[in-house]
């Protein structure tokens, strides 16, 4: 199949080479706003570069990746549908939820080919949790604690258009909560600081966030982000039953240094950033987004699922302005 990409920055080049690397991939088109970006990943590829995502869609593509900057996201998402084509969007879906209300308001009827990236869906790890938790084996889930620390902040000019940690980033968290634990969040608190560069307080935003959330069957799942863990690229979960516990993310590579006496564990080289950490589920995550192109399986990451997690995200950014526990129904609309 021939597949289109666009945009070509850190996510999209990395998508690039993982794509260029699917045996269901016959021919890749790229485009990015930058033409040097552009031809640097085509040479790089041995993708098709063209100039403009007009082009792009009008290249006899099957279906089409979105990886462009995230206000981008909606007008580009609409043009694939609108083109009859399968569409593939990294998260969040809209920069703004009243822009992400209007695409889905668009959408509506016509949103069953789209898939939104939530890779942790297709990490061995996350999989293997949901399903010690559907066959009861961990007996009633009463605490989740989710964990996303990034080494370090993105660009400036990125986290002033990214909405805050909870939209960019405690969204993984949240998705992933709800996949593996099958329960919908209810109610937010949340708290952070705005430590380690102006442009958080500039911003209204903070480096480092706490959220603990209130679950639909009363049990709490707790979410920790930064964007400053100088040890590596940190994510993780647990899951505590009164059954048993289970973790995701307890391998050689977790960025973390014991200090009790004997104990070796973790002993590999840290993770440093998600192109090691889950680069296996990028990879299946697009070859599920190609048997979406093809007709053989629904979506994995519905524009539905995209939407809970970013209502989520909603509450706990008003929940740190307001400092109060913020009912998720309470930001609806």
């Amino acid at each position: 199949m021939r597949i289109g990409l666009i945009g070509l920055g850190r996510i999209g080049a990395f998508h690039a080479r993982t794509l260029a690397g699917l045996a269901a991939v016959d021919s890749l088109v790229v485009t990015d706003a930058r033409a040097d970006l552009t031809a640097a990943v085509a040479a790089g590829t041995g993708a098709v570069p063209v100039a403009s995502p007009e082009e792009l869609l009008a290249a006899g593509i099957d279906g089409v990746v979105i990886a462009a900057a995230t206000p981008a996201h909606p007008e580009l998402v609409l043009a694939a549908v609108e083109a009859g084509l399968p569409a593939f969007c990294e998260k969040p879906i809209a920069g703004r939820i009243d822009d992400a209300v209007e695409l889905t308001t668009k959408l509506t009827g016509r949103d069953e080919r789209v898939q939104i990236g939530y890779p942790r869906r297709f990490d061995p790890g996350y999989a293997a949790a949901r399903a010690a938790v559907a066959a009861g084996e961990l007996g009633r889930v009463h605490t989740v604690r989710a964990t996303t620390l990034d080494p370090a902040p993105p660009p400036p000019e990125y986290l002033r258009i990214s909405g805050g940690i909870f939209r960019d980033c405690s969204v993984h968290d949240v998705d992933a909560i709800r996949w593996v634990t099958g329960r919908e969040v209810v109610e937010v608190f949340a708290v952070g600081d705005p430590h380690g560069d102006p442009v958080f307080a500039e911003t209204g935003d903070v480096s480092s966030a706490q959220a603990i959330l209130t679950l639909d069957d009363g049990s709490h799942a707790v979410v920790s982000n930064t964007r400053f863990n100088p040890r590596g690229y940190d994510v993780r979960l647990e899951l505590h039953g009164d059954r048993d516990s289970v973790a995701v993310g307890l391998d050689d590579g977790l960025p973390l240094r014991s200090v009790e006496p004997g104990v070796g564990f973790p002993d590999g080289t840290p993770h440093t950033f998600f192109t090691d950490r889950l680069a296996p589920a990028f990879r299946a995550e697009l070859t599920a987004f190609t048997e979406l192109v093809a007709g053989t399986r629904p979506s994995p990451c519905t524009v539905a699922d995209a939407m809970a997690a970013g209502w989520v995200a909603e509450a706990a950014t008003l929940s740190l302005r307001a400092h109060r526990p913020v009912r998720v129904e309470e930001v609806l609309r």
